[in-house]
């Protein structure tokens, strides 16, 4: 059995970024770090989500945040919140920004190398008296809210995770702060939130109450990803999405798959996490399916599907109608890398709960049927 713990406090809800101001005061948070990036400003995300402050302009904000959170970003974002001597961070926007503020607040903790902090390391430092952190996503995927690590690209090459399961200390879910998500980043960040829901439940971990979260997770997803991509305004479907992502990293505690480990040995390289997730879906799952066909008719059953129903070809053609690339050929990579690629999966952390045990050829011939 594993260690039963749902650690965040967590404000749901359409107008609960109403509630920041009050948070901040909850938390001694007087001056804090906002973390951000371009694409959430530019799109007045970022003046939604904090509107409960009024409009001071004096606002201290890192919001350089690249596309998937690095460790220079990490420093970069820690100097700032020194030199201007801020008491708290805050971040806001999508899985990536949510990464990087935990990390930063790690970081901000105690000074050291942050690979140190990693839980690739043999012997990860333990995180010293990090300042207060509050979460505010803009996207419905990645869950890192509520998520029990920081996803980081490492200078070493390594994409992995900082564990740090307590150090948020709330979570704003605001789903109006989706409702302009454009389309192709809802449907790949819906894409990320399923296949968490999916390999968390399929993980031969057993948690009960978690498998039953990771079922209401996959329920929910797939009966509104659609809606909430190609009719961006349903504030139903947004509400769902976001409360779908947010169970199936509640999950995170079962372990994940070989879509992450692949996932996040090619995420390394600069490709798009939730992307990445979509493609791999269908992939995976049909190599794990003799290892878990009790669960594959639960997973039918939630999705209002007949329990025999061929779930690989379900997701693939999900993918096809919400208009994610089929294939990793389509995002420019090179069937070159996949040798390392293998590697680097068979080091990852997900590859530890896969369903079936994945050997090296296992992971290149899988790597070639989802070119």
């Amino acid at each position: 059995m594993s260690i039963l713990s749902f650690n965040t406090k967590v404000h749901f809800g359409h107008g609960e970024r109403a509630r920041l101001q009050t948070e901040m005061q909850s938390n001694r948070i007087t001056r804090p770090l906002f973390v951000t990036d371009r694409g959430v400003m530019n799109a007045g995300v970022f003046a939604l989500a904090t509107e409960s402050l009024g409009h001071d302009t004096s606002k201290i904000v890192f919001d350089q945040t690249p596309p998937n959170p690095t460790e220079d970003a990490v420093e970069a974002a820690t100097a700032v919140f020194h030199a201007e001597k801020c008491d708290g961070v805050i971040g806001i926007g999508g899985g990536v920004t949510l990464d990087l503020a935990k990390a930063v607040a790690v970081l901000a903790g105690q000074a050291a190398p942050l690979w140190e902090y990693c839980n690739r390391h043999p012997q990860p430092r333990p995180i010293h008296q990090p300042p207060p952190l509050l979460l505010m996503p803009t996207t419905a995927g990645s869950g890192s809210e509520v998520g029990r690590s920081a996803v980081i690209i490492f200078r070493n090459g390594i994409k992995a995770g900082i564990g740090c399961p307590h150090i948020v200390s709330v979570a704003i879910c605001d789903p109006e702060l989706t409702l302009t998500l454009p389309q192709f980043m809802t449907a790949a960040t819906g894409m990320d939130a399923l296949s968490h829901c999916v390999e968390t439940f399929c993980s031969p971990a057993i948690n009960p109450p978690a498998d039953a979260i990771a079922i209401d997770g996959i329920k929910r997803i797939f009966s509104s990803i659609e809606r909430a991509t190609f009719e961006g305004s349903d504030r139903d479907a947004r509400w769902n999405m976001m409360m779908g992502a947010l169970e199936g990293a509640i999950c995170f505690q079962k372990g994940l798959g070989a879509v992450h480990s692949v996932s996040h040995a090619l995420g390394a390289l600069g490709y798009h996490h939730g992307t990445l997730n979509a493609i791999m879906l269908p992939h995976v799952l049909r190599i794990n399916v003799p290892y878990i066909l009790d669960k594959m008719s639960v997973m039918s059953a939630a999705m209002g599907l007949p329990v025999d129903v061929q779930l690989p070809l379900v997701f693939a053609r999900l993918n096809q109608r919400l208009g994610l690339p089929e294939g990793l050929n389509e995002l420019g990579i090179k069937e070159d890398i996949f040798d390392d690629i293998a590697t680097a999966a068979l080091a990852d952390n997900a590859h530890k709960t896969n369903p079936y045990p994945m050997t090296h050829e296992d992971y290149v011939a899988l790597l070639k049927q989802a070119w």
